[in-house]
């Protein structure tokens, strides 16, 4: 498997950078402070082309594989982790499943305003008493005629507020756990959909994050996603490949703070020198396990193992990475406001998020013992 982008791959990486480091970058620290939406990035991202990287050209996307969507959320996470994840969850696991379970009238409505960023996507799983143990979810869709009606709350929903279209989780039937559980497309003009509290994070501050409140949203049968009680496997599916996006985003930060802290002044005694040394090896192993599972995910080959590894992996070594950048910088690089300091509290997120890194230990045994 070929793991060392390619001529298109790396023109790919250069525009997005060039982009990234121009206009993202320049937004981020403020971004951070003021913990407000980064409209100024997510316009650049629409300008060019960054909102359906993994959709066809027939629906106005890129037609970009998984390592090309790797990249992009890679360099836009050196740049600004809160674009990056606003980013990656409306490529990846809000944009993606429509394509992969989609019908052909929910393709045609949907598919074009999103790869556009005209409609920003949300993925909305989790729930107050439903975590890490999404199969037990509790919000219900009832079917009255030719309606559906939702109710329930969800939390910790990413680009809440923001979004246009909601891809929400509910229990259909009798069957327990994850046999009774459908997917919904939701327009967040829908009656009865209104945004709940929105949370004060420690990292990624210009991603709203929040709860959806769903109050007997009626919804025509055509809002149905994939089959009726089949909505689990939409959801493994997304987050299998969300996974690669956040390995994405953990190497963005991994490297502004290796970059960065090569950049310091001063000498370096021999244990800095080191400790620089194992922060550049063990982001290179991160990236190439990052691109190993976004190139098996784009060659239609089995990678739910190798995506949690990544998964794994490159979120603790952009904790890593970011506690050792602050260490080299000394007092300066724990203050606020400082790029490293920043790097730190967005890095902890991506170890819990999408599945926490507990969670990924659990889905890598199970491939293994079968």
């Amino acid at each position: 498997m070929r793991l060392e982008p390619g001529p298109r791959h790396r023109a790919l990486r250069d525009a997005v950078r060039e982009l990234a480091q121009s206009t993202v970058r320049e937004h981020a620290a403020e971004v951070d402070r003021e913990h407000r939406f980064p409209h100024e990035a997510l316009a650049a991202a629409r300008a060019n082309g960054l909102m359906g990287i993994l959709l066809p050209t027939e629906f106005g996307g890129a037609g970009l594989d998984h390592l090309a969507f790797t990249i992009c959320i890679e360099e836009l996470g050196r740049a600004c982790a809160s674009t990056a994840v606003i980013v990656d969850v409306h490529n990846s696991v809000a944009s993606e499943p429509i394509l992969l379970f989609g019908t052909d009238a929910q393709k045609r409505e949907w598919l074009p305003p999103m790869a556009s960023g005209d409609v920003l996507g949300a993925f909305a799983l989790t729930e107050p008493a439903a975590g890490s143990d999404a199969a037990s979810l509790r919000t219900s869709a009832r079917r009255h005629g030719d309606e559906w009606v939702l109710r329930g709350t969800k939390v910790f929903i990413t680009n809440v507020g923001e979004a246009g279209l909601y891809l929400v989780f509910a229990r259909t039937g009798p069957e327990p756990r994850a046999a009774g559980i459908s997917a919904f497309l939701v327009p967040a003009a829908s009656e009865g959909v209104r945004v709940g509290q929105v949370f004060d994070k420690m990292g990624l501050n210009g991603s709203p994050t929040g709860e959806l409140v769903l109050d007997d949203v009626r919804l025509p049968a055509s809002a149905l996603l994939h089959q009726e009680g089949r909505g689990f496997t939409v959801a493994m599916r997304a987050l299998d490949a969300g996974r690669i996006g956040i390995s994405g985003q953990a190497l963005g930060i991994a490297d502004a703070a290796l970059t960065g802290a090569l950049e310091l002044d001063g000498e370096r005694d021999q244990a800095g020198g080191f400790l620089l040394a194992d922060m550049a090896t063990r982001l290179t192993a991160a990236r190439q396990m990052a691109y190993h599972a976004a190139a098996l995910c784009g060659a239609g080959r089995p990678f739910t193992r190798e995506a949690a590894m990544a998964k794994l992996f490159c979120t603790d070594a952009a904790m890593d990475l970011s506690g050792s950048a602050i260490e080299l910088a000394g007092a300066a690089g724990g203050t606020a406001d400082h790029p490293f300091e920043r790097h730190f509290r967005d890095a902890k997120a991506l170890q819990i998020y999408e599945g926490s890194n507990q969670v990924q230990r659990v889905v890598i045994a199970r491939q293994l013992l079968g």
